[in-house]
């Protein structure tokens, strides 16, 4: 999570782009360039270069393509995220290359968005992952998932052993991650407060040793606890 500077406000939001299109990058930096709580410190053609700018510069985000040269960005997150910088990474991707998400998700990315989203929705999902939560695009993971569910497990069987360590409730709150509710949403649906949500959500990661809410929905469906479209 970013901090703050000498007066005491919160700073800029610093955001590395890694895209191999300068065009691309140009017309993020078009897009991002006027708010005010984001500051874009470099830019990368590739994922070996975002790999060195983010051990260098320690962004706060860093806006990675997937397809990229040298090193893709699946490749590069997963190098960032071991080496355990203060760096969280939101993917974007395009449909075609769905295929790739997952990998990314489970090197741990914080989200991933589609590289048509609006501009708007960008800002708010770079803000989010900034303050230390992860961006989970519904409409997108149940695309992804769609495509592979014929791989998953039956949900019938027993749960797995890593579920196991979960109580009733956290399992519940797991699930209902997995619907891609927010916490305000799983607490009217499960009849707690916000904060018990809050709560139950970091035993779960906590248990099941996961970075994030993202890597969490992707666990849910591998092991088959939650069905695309269920």
């Amino acid at each position: 999570m970013r901090g703050e500077d000498r007066a005491g406000a919160a700073r800029p939001i610093r955001l590395l782009l890694a895209d191999d299109q300068p065009l691309l990058r140009t017309g993020f930096r078009m897009v991002l360039g006027g708010e005010p709580d984001l500051d874009i410190v470099a830019e990368a053609g590739d994922g070996v270069e975002a790999v060195e700018l983010a051990r260098r510069l320690l962004p706060d985000v860093v806006l990675m393509d997937i397809r990229m040269p040298r090193m893709d960005g699946v490749a590069a997150t997963k190098i960032i995220v071991d080496a355990k910088l203060p760096v969280r990474v939101l993917i974007l991707t395009t449909f075609d290359l769905d295929e790739y998400v997952v990998g990314a998700l489970r090197a741990g990315a914080s989200g991933f968005l589609a590289k048509d989203v609006p501009a708007d929705d960008l800002v708010i999902a770079i803000r989010t992952v900034a303050a230390g939560e992860a961006v989970v695009a519904p409409r997108i993971l149940k695309r992804l998932l769609d495509k592979f569910a014929v791989a998953l497990p039956d949900p019938d069987a027993a749960p797995p052993r890593d579920l196991r360590v979960l109580t009733d409730r956290e399992r519940e709150v797991l699930v209902q991650l997995a619907r891609g509710l927010s916490n305000a949403e799983i607490a009217r649906a499960l009849s707690v407060s916000e904060t018990t949500v809050k709560t139950h959500v970091g035993h779960v990661l906590t248990k099941l040793g996961l970075r994030d809410r993202v890597q969490a929905v992707v666990l849910a469906y591998e092991t088959g606890l939650v069905r695309p479209g269920s």
